[in-house]
């Protein structure tokens, strides 16, 4: 018979999910700060410039930022999903666990770690926050995802190892 499988995997999308909601939800509509093309005058790709402050550039960001929402959205789906499969007892002790919240932490972290390198740095499409310190909040959101993770691996560092399946009968 195979092991059973961890909660790495789950947790991990789980938090990337939710770390994408995050973002989404309090960056792009509570704050406003940017959207998914809010940057695209100064991009390094050559994406056309949908400026937020027209009815046809906001459109255009809304609708990318609901892509974007959809993906994150999916990502928490895919999470929970892979959870129940792998946990057949003591759901409510899986999610009172150490272990799970510290890889939704890792993964949350991860998400801010690949989001910001590729959208704020790579490609410039966004940045988390245009205007004269648009480096430092784009390289404070790259250390939050540090501490992120860092968090999520002290947590499940100290985290007792949980019975995940139920045994054979």
């Amino acid at each position: 018979m195979a092991a059973p499988k961890g909660i790495g995997l789950p947790g991990t999308i789980l938090g990337i999910g939710l770390g994408g909601f995050v973002d989404g939800i309090l960056l792009h509509q509570l704050l406003q700060w940017h959207h998914m093309l809010s940057s695209t005058d100064t991009d390094r790709i050559g994406v056309r410039y949908y400026p937020v402050d027209t009815v046809p550039g906001l459109r255009m960001n809304t609708v990318w930022d609901g892509l974007f929402h959809t993906v994150t959205w999916l990502a928490v789906l895919a999470g929970i999903g892979l959870l129940y499969s792998r946990v057949t007892a003591s759901r409510g002790r899986v999610w009172r666990s150490r272990a799970l919240w510290g890889w939704i932490l890792s993964g949350w972290g991860l998400f801010n770690l690949v989001e910001g390198v590729i959208d704020h740095h790579l490609l410039g499409i966004h940045h988390v926050r245009t205007g004269p310190y648009q480096l430092a909040w784009d390289l404070g959101f790259l250390a939050l995802g540090v501490v992120l993770v860092a968090g999520g691996w002290a947590l499940r560092r100290g985290a007792d190892t949980l019975d995940l399946c139920q045994a054979p009968r």
